[in-house]
């Protein structure tokens, strides 16, 4: 088969819980042509190496009704709980248990009425259920669908058929909770798949025409109207507007976009129309890339789901030997009556399903990577997100993380805008990042640099520049040049120096403009250092810029340490030292010092848009250039972690408080069922208070 090793992905929808995707893909490996299958329960996805019809995928997820569809169908028709078909049998069951319970109290004479009814019941009402659980019992496979099966079954045995059937109908409710808990949690994908519009007006060979978003080639011009949403990643070619990158970066303020510069699939044309030329196919966009990395973040498993995994794991089989053991020791060693004990025992292997336990972690994880992913936070998986609750240290690049990144003149004496415009002529000639910050000066003062006549340039390496303007010759550079020119010095030069600024000299014969330049701090620096603060976590900046120049960003914006002089090797060695007694942090820009992000408990990138390396280094990726998204970040995982603590601990508490009850022999099939109901809606509903958590 020529396809045989090609590795396709499906869309699947009505897959109930964790231990349903693990029986699907088993049956999906089963299947004739399939080499290997992969269930991602999380983000309700399959992966198939070899070849399968959906019919086939379909039939093979026929026990819990699951329907498969093309991974490009990212969207389909939400259907409403009560329209489902998968619930109809059960309202069948749950009308025919009322009618027998009515019956039991009117039959008089016709007392098998009310059995018959409660028999039709379970069959209705569990058929899948059971289907499942005789095929896990032959196999000696012991899940939440064997135990109920044997409860059910040895229920109706001991004649207890109205709590049989009633603990059919409840178990079905606590799927469909668990089931409807799973897409709740899923809908902060559901509406990231939503930002992008599925069609675009495209001009190619000279004829505008709406084409699908698949059918749309690198190169196309694409024309976005004001108020209409980017469709593709592109280059702005023509027009100028502001867009809305709310759904890319999380940032409601609008950013100016012109000739040039780059837009993004799902970001909105607020004002202006624009002529985009498309960059990227649909599958290659940034909306694209960040949806299948947080649906594969979502499938991947945190630590605390590790623990619920092994646990459940012996789990099962204890709450089936604790039965047995109900069952036998009363009546055989204590003169107990083999009727009660028999229903006791069954009762506690309905407490055997894990549903509110299975269900615990995987919600919480799922919710608050979809909605980090909402506030532009990519977040690469469930172990990431429990380590930076852990996090105690944040180490900061400087460049571009804490600062701008674009050096800008802070200082002027005097202002004199002639000389400016001088200063600003020499340094349009010249390459270095500082010349650009003085010709950003004179054009902020609206000064005309472009019209002096400038002749004779030349740089002077490692000190400068020098050129003729009206027979005079200026220079502008480093307080070296001027004191080896014997032009003199100023006291300023060394204040503004002791203030980690770099200080630029212009004149002829003379000192005649001193100017200060320093890469400025972004302004939400003082601000989210005193947030850390208060969270007891420490921060340090790494940076290879001299001690001077460190120690006043790092008075400046409030940081714990600061370690300068460093290249990228010795960024790594303290990081490396750090972690020996800290969980450490590293947050970059996601290309330089890679080492040190790697080495780092977690590495979080700056600025991920548009910047592929980002998006597949880091373990977080902040999508904007806005730090305010890292105390966010930490806030949301250590309330994720809370609740699942909190959602482990009732969920086994509730298990504990259920076995207890046997002892005085009070548990009931009800009071086992409704427990574990409850525990699951509770563990739900507990989770979905992430959704709540906000960017301030």
């Amino acid at each position: 088969m020529s396809e045989g090793t090609e590795r396709k992905t499906y869309r699947i929808q009505n897959l109930s819980c964790s231990s349903c995707a693990k029986t699907y893909e088993e049956n999906l490996k089963a299947l004739p042509h399939v080499q290997d299958a992969e269930v991602n329960h999380a983000a309700a996805k399959i992966y198939i190496t070899g070849d399968a019809t959906i019919a086939e995928m379909e039939k093979a997820g026929a026990f819990d009704n699951v329907k498969v569809r093309d991974v490009s169908e990212s969207k389909v028709e939400k259907e409403s709980f009560w329209k489902k078909k998968e619930n109809y049998p059960v309202y069948v069951a749950a009308v025919l248990v009322i009618i027998s319970f009515i019956l039991s109290y009117t039959s008089g004479e016709n007392a098998w009425l009310p059995t018959a009814g409660y028999l039709a019941a379970i069959i209705i009402g569990g058929y899948s259920l059971f289907i499942t659980g005789f095929k896990n019992l032959i196999r000696l496979k012991f899940d939440m669908n064997t135990l109920m099966t044997i409860a059910v079954i040895g229920a109706a045995l001991i004649g207890e058929w109205q709590e049989g059937a009633t603990v059919v109908i409840l178990f079905a409710i606590s799927e469909a909770l668990e089931r409807y808990s799973m897409d709740k949690a899923r809908q902060s994908i559901s509406l990231l798949m939503d930002v992008a519009p599925s069609e675009a007006l495209i001009r190619r060979n000279g004829v505008e025409q709406v084409m699908d978003v698949a059918d749309i080639r690198v190169g196309d011009v694409m024309i976005v109207k004001p108020g209409q949403k980017v469709a593709m990643d592109g280059k702005v070619i023509e027009g100028q507007s502001t867009i809305n990158q709310a759904a890319i970066t999380g940032e409601s303020v609008p950013v100016t976009k012109q000739v040039n510069d780059e837009v993004f699939a799902g970001t909105l044309n607020e004002e202006g129309l624009l002529q985009v030329e498309v960059t990227k196919l649909v599958e290659d966009t940034t909306i694209s890339k960040i949806i299948h990395l947080v649906e594969e973040a979502q499938a991947e498993r945190a630590p605390s789901q590790a623990f619920v995994d092994r646990f459940a794991k012996y789990y099962t089989p204890a709450i089936m030997l604790i039965a047995f053991l109900v069952m036998l020791i009363p009546p055989l060693l204590l003169g107990g009556g083999w009727h009660e004990w028999l229903y006791q025992g069954l009762a506690v292997l309905i407490i055997g399903c894990p549903c509110a336990l299975v269900v615990s972690t995987p919600v919480a994880i799922v919710t608050a990577i979809g909605n980090a992913a909402r506030h532009g936070v990519l977040i690469k998986g469930g172990i990431h997100l429990e380590e930076a609750g852990h996090i105690d240290t944040i180490a900061f690049d400087k460049t571009g993380t804490l600062t701008r990144g674009i050096p800008v003149v802070t200082d002027m004496y005097p202002h004199h805008n002639e000389a400016l415009r001088i200063a600003a002529a020499l340094e349009n000639g010249s390459q270095h990042p500082l010349a650009a910050a003085v010709v950003r000066k004179a054009q902020a003062e609206h000064l005309d640099y472009a019209a002096v006549n400038l002749t004779n340039f030349q740089s002077l390496t490692g000190k400068g520049v020098k050129g003729d303007v009206a027979g005079r010759t200026y220079y502008i550079g480093s307080p070296g040049l001027f004191e080896s020119l014997g032009l003199g010095t100023d006291a300023r030069i060394a204040e503004w120096q002791s203030e980690g600024k770099t200080v630029l000299l212009f004149g002829s014969d003379r000192i005649e403009l001193i100017m200060a330049v320093a890469d400025e701090l972004r302004p939400e620096v003082s601000g989210v250092l005193h947030e850390l603060h208060n969270m007891k976590i420490s921060t340090m900046m790494l940076t290879g810029d001299n001690e001077r120049t460190g120690a006043a960003i790092g008075k400046q914006a409030g940081l714990s340490l600061v370690k300068a002089n460093l290249m990228p090797e010795d960024k790594l060695k303290v990081i490396k030292e750090t972690k020996q007694q800290h969980q450490v942090a590293m947050i970059g820009d996601g290309v330089n010092d890679a080492p040190a992000l790697a080495a780092a408990d977690i590495g979080i990138a700056m600025g991920g848009t548009g910047t592929d390396t980002a998006l597949e280094t880091a373990d977080i990726a902040l999508m904007s250039d806005d730090l305010k998204k890292l105390p966010y970040t930490i806030r949301l995982s250590k309330k994720t972690l809370t609740i699942i603590k909190q959602n482990i601990t009732f969920s086994l508490l509730i298990k504990v408080i259920a076995l207890l009850l046997v002892i005085p022999g009070w548990l009931t099939l009800w009071i086992a069922i409704f427990s574990d109901i409850g525990a699951t809606l509770i563990v739900t509903l507990n989770s979905m208070r992430l959704l709540k958590v906000k960017d301030n």
